[in-house]
């Protein structure tokens, strides 16, 4: 049976000139602090992140999406199920889900004269239910770095002069035969932004030991992303069956750069496309590695 606990969406809201960050929260009839935890059946929801505009004059529309399930990862193929309009139907939209709220996941570079009244939507049907993000060109939906600072990794306002950080090598396409695995590797460089915090001595196995035994996903990455440096985890992003990684992630590095070496299994044939993701706890870069996988020979 499935465990139930309340589902959170987040989106944004102009005030006083500002963009901010409310949280809905959706909660049963019975009683306004009934929470609502799903482990598998629920569908996977498109959500528009928002709008920057390029140096070269061009508009970057940015989706994240809220799988609801609390374990069950989802696959939507590309095509009539997961699909962007008006653009092709392929506009670089992930077909693996991973559980919970994924921000800011992938962005689509429209040219310098889209309409500002044009929207762009991405259609995601799952368990027999259908959701639509969005994307217009509203200038309360315009973001930046701090934006997404606030509102990914560890939060907070964005550290003076912080920039992303920057793949350094990685992975190029391979192919490999099942059940042989794939050994994929990526390295990242930062700029030693944001600085690391002092803390009292203790205060990192006094934190610990306060995350309560059901923490959600989301706490326990924020736990993790306060911690100085750069952290680097591979995801799967697209392909048809079940990924493992061995290792998944890579410590948190400062001042240097970071390599991360994994070995990857895959339970089908496919194109698979994997993901490095690089988080200095206030901004993030995207790595991607695409295997193909062949078929056992006979």
């Amino acid at each position: 049976m499935a465990k139930r606990r309340a589902d959170r969406i987040v989106g944004p809201l102009r005030v006083g000139g500002g963009l901010l960050f409310v949280a809905l929260f959706a909660v049963s009839a019975d009683s306004a602090r009934a929470q609502i935890r799903y482990s598998s059946g629920q569908n996977a929801a498109p959500i528009f992140e928002g709008w920057q505009k390029g140096p070269d004059g061009t508009v970057s529309m940015i989706f994240g999406y809220l799988n609801r399930n609390f374990e069950e990862e989802l696959e939507i193929p590309v095509g009539p199920d997961n699909r962007c309009e008006p653009v092709p139907v392929d506009c670089g939209q992930p077909t693996h889900f991973l559980v919970r709220r994924q921000r800011f996941v992938f962005k689509v570079v429209l040219p310098k004269d889209w309409p500002k009244d044009r929207k762009l939507l991405w259609v995601l049907t799952s368990k027999g239910r259908t959701d639509t993000a969005r994307g217009g060109l509203l200038p309360e939906m315009e973001i930046d770095n701090g934006t997404i600072a606030e509102n990914a990794g560890a939060g907070g306002v964005l550290a003076e002069g912080n920039q992303p950080p920057q793949v350094v090598n990685g992975s190029g396409p391979q192919t490999v035969t099942l059940p042989d695995p794939a050994t994929i590797t990526v390295s990242f460089s930062d700029d030693g932004l944001p600085k690391p915090r002092p803390r009292p001595e203790g205060a990192a196995a006094a934190a610990t030991a306060a995350v309560p035994p059901d923490a959600s996903p989301e706490v326990l990455e924020a736990l993790q992303n306060r911690q100085p440096g750069v952290r680097v985890r591979w995801v799967h992003y697209r392909g048809p069956g079940k990924v493992t990684f061995n290792p998944s992630k890579a410590p948190p590095v400062y001042g240097k750069v970071v390599d991360l070496t994994t070995q990857v299994t895959f339970s089908a044939p496919g194109t698979y496309v994997l993901r490095a993701l690089a988080s200095d706890s206030q901004l993030e870069t995207m790595y991607d590695a695409t295997v193909t996988v062949q078929p056992a020979r006979r």
